[in-house]
């Protein structure tokens, strides 16, 4: 019994290890979003850091349309961004998990 408990332990240490490695690796990972017209382009990471925004000349003389613009275009940047980082974490973690009888109930 403690045999299969220090493996488990054993086990769940090292999954641990590959999810913080996964988020650094998800530092690297960029996901591109535009305005429909491309008036606004911003990229982020897999973890969702803002790495550039680029903003068209013409979006600049009106204030309330700018705002209007990053809110859209950044709210879809990040739930692409979300859909990556939780699915990439999600397979390193269904992975490195020990069988748990019942856990399959959480899943």
């Amino acid at each position: 019994m403690f045999g299969d408990l220090m493996g488990m332990m054993g086990k769940l240490q090292e999954t641990q290890q590959k999810i913080e490695e996964t988020k650094q690796r998800l530092d690297t990972v960029l996901v591109d979003e535009k305005s429909t017209d491309g008036l606004l382009a911003v990229t982020i990471t897999a973890n969702r850091t803002i790495r550039s925004i680029q903003i068209d000349d013409s979006l600049l003389n009106d204030k309330e349309m700018l705002e209007d613009y990053l809110v859209n275009v950044l709210n879809k940047a990040i739930a692409k961004a979300t859909q990556v980082n939780e699915t990439e974490l999600g397979a390193v973690a269904k992975e490195g998990l020990p069988n748990i009888p019942g856990m399959n109930l959480f899943r």
